[in-house]
């Protein structure tokens, strides 16, 4: 049964995004099958990987919708056994009509269901938001990974999510776990960067990742090619370094593989 994974941070700008596409690039490449299902609205995972969303007429939203099964509107990316659930322009209106329906909060995971173990890891792409995305993609996990911006005002709005992992924790999900934190765009060059991972500590006493995401003009290029890291440049500090988090991602779930 697949390790469903998913990459989540309200505030925007972090690096989620580029942390699902070329995490889930990476594993794949490491000869995992990998879904990434991507909840945003934006829809920067499905444009960065070379698919023009306004051209789709299906997507996570008619699945969530329950009118098609998830497996009917996976598409392939060019990378072998790399599949991703991607968002259509309906998923703009996701939230407001989510709330009506049964079973609000855990419309995704039933969606996943039925194709769980075709995939060994399912990444999910959260919205930067606490609507009911966002909550269908906690309640949906099994393990959440929480990118932070080496920045000063990184922690901003950390409690605020923390907050709402552990009232899922304690209301419709226990077994939720939190991978830990991974720190993106990080600038060996900034002291301020120290102070953040110090501060970190304090959330995540428990991981954070020892793969850092360096700032990275490469990273921030290849979207606008439609491309992972690992196709654009697999030379460059940042292609390194998401190899790295994606082996140590395999390290810790391997440990209690079914």
């Amino acid at each position: 049964m697949g390790h469903i994974i998913s990459i989540v941070n309200q505030k925007g700008g972090v690096g989620k995004t580029t942390t699902a596409v070329n995490l889930a690039a990476y594993l794949a490449n490491l000869g995992k099958f990998v879904l990434l299902v991507d909840v945003d609205p934006q829809a920067n995972a499905t444009s960065g990987l070379g698919i023009d969303y306004n051209k789709l007429d299906k997507g996570v939203y008619e699945a969530l919708l329950g009118d098609l099964n998830l497996k009917d509107v996976l598409l392939n990316t060019t990378i072998s056994g790399y599949k991703i659930a991607p968002a259509s322009p309906n998923l703009a209106g996701a939230n407001i009509e989510l709330v009506n329906l049964e079973n609000r909060e855990s419309r995704l995971e039933n969606a996943l269901l039925p194709i769980r173990n075709d995939f060994d890891y399912i990444i999910i792409d959260c919205p930067p938001s606490l609507g009911l995305l966002t909550l269908n993609s906690l309640v949906a996990a099994e393990k959440l990974l929480i990118p932070v911006q080496a920045e000063y005002y990184a922690l901003e709005g950390l409690g605020q999510l923390m907050n709402t992992i552990n009232l899922i924790k304690t209301n419709i999900k226990p077994s939720l776990e939190v991978l830990g934190a991974v720190l993106t765009m990080y600038d060996k060059r900034t002291k301020l960067s120290d102070e953040v991972l110090h501060q970190l500590y304090q959330y995540f006493p428990n991981r954070i990742f020892r793969s850092v995401i360096p700032r990275n003009i490469r990273l921030t290029e290849s979207p606008s090619f439609g491309k992972s890291i690992l196709e654009y440049d697999p030379k460059s500090k940042g292609a390194k370094a998401y190899e790295r988090l994606a082996r140590e991602i395999m390290d810790l779930t391997n440990l209690n593989y079914y």
